[in-house]
């Protein structure tokens, strides 16, 4: 069995690939063509183990991510097997794949929920998941600012960020970030909002991507009281897990709001209605992803 590492996936995919391969997932799933497992967490002695996975059998694939949480660091690592024998094929460092898969999903979220003449992008967090957002959102709009809150950036984050995704940033505060966002991206590690829901302009799309535990959220009540359409990878595992909706106020959120990526890619659901709708995507992350990317760097890099 061969063991794929970060490196191999990097020179192997890239994110279009990636768009590609998690947007027909989704719509197998949409389309009730593949299954996913919920994340179970364990944890003894401050150390956590994770693991969700997903059958795809469309792509030829199962599989599962298993990763432990160490004081906050993550370590991933994804077996995959044949849905036509049930071999085993691979094992995977996951670092890269992670990274690849949720601004991806973003993007996915954003083609049907944001509005096609988006030309500025907030973005709380210039971590890695937030840095991997700007690249992929500079690739997929038009954008002419990226504005960044993260007090905690090193001094040289704009100028770096700016040469990687070929679009003026500049670091401001949440008020001046937000102001005329078409596009919010929240990839930040608060446990607690991040701006006031009444900040978001009419018709801004906003990607939450940095919170997967019921006890904390990047998002208020207002936020999501006056959203439009709220995107999820997946009821089940989103209701558990997203904190912004899990610790959202009686009667704030509209289960008519509510809607899973792979009904909006499968046609099965309506994504933006009207230019003044505000609307979000909450993503928690779902095995769906890992395994979708994993079995496309199998076959690329193993010949199939």
């Amino acid at each position: 069995m061969k063991h794929i590492t970060d490196a191999m996936i990097d020179a192997t995919l890239s994110p279009q690939d990636a768009l590609e391969v998690l947007e027909d997932a989704f719509r197998q799933f949409g389309q009730d063509r593949a299954a996913m497992q919920e994340r179970i967490r364990t944890e003894a002695g401050g150390v956590k183990l994770s693991t969700l996975g997903a059958v795809i059998p469309g792509q030829g694939v199962a599989g599962a991510k298993v990763y432990t949480t160490i004081q906050g660091q993550f370590n991933f690592v994804i077996l995959l097997f044949s849905t036509a024998d049930g071999r085993p094929l691979a094992s995977f460092d996951a670092g890269a794949i992670t990274r690849l898969r949720t601004a991806a999903c973003s993007v996915i979220a954003a083609r049907h929920l944001a509005r096609a003449n988006a030309r500025t992008m907030a973005l709380f967090g210039a971590g890695t998941q937030g840095r991997a957002h700007a690249h992929a959102m500079a690739r997929a709009y038009d954008l002419r600012e990226i504005r960044v809150v993260d007090p905690y950036a090193g001094p040289d984050m704009a100028h770096e960020l700016q040469q990687a995704c070929g679009v003026p940033v500049r670091r401001c505060e949440a008020a001046d970030a937000l102001a005329g966002a078409d596009l919010v991206v929240t990839a930040s590690r608060s446990t607690t909002p991040l701006f006031g829901g009444d900040q978001l302009d009419p018709g801004t799309f906003v990607a939450a991507i940095g919170s997967s535990l019921p006890n904390t959220r990047e998002l208020d009540d207002r936020a999501l009281a006056r959203a439009a359409r709220i995107a999820v990878e997946w009821l089940p595992q989103t209701r558990r897990e997203a904190g912004d909706l899990v610790m959202a106020g009686e009667g704030v959120l509209d289960a008519a709001a509510l809607v899973e990526l792979g009904a909006l890619v499968s046609g099965r659901a309506p994504g933006r209605q009207t230019d003044d709708e505000i609307t979000l995507y909450k993503s928690v992350g779902v095995g769906l992803e890992d395994v979708a990317l994993a079995g496309l760097a199998w076959k690329r890099i193993a010949g199939h």
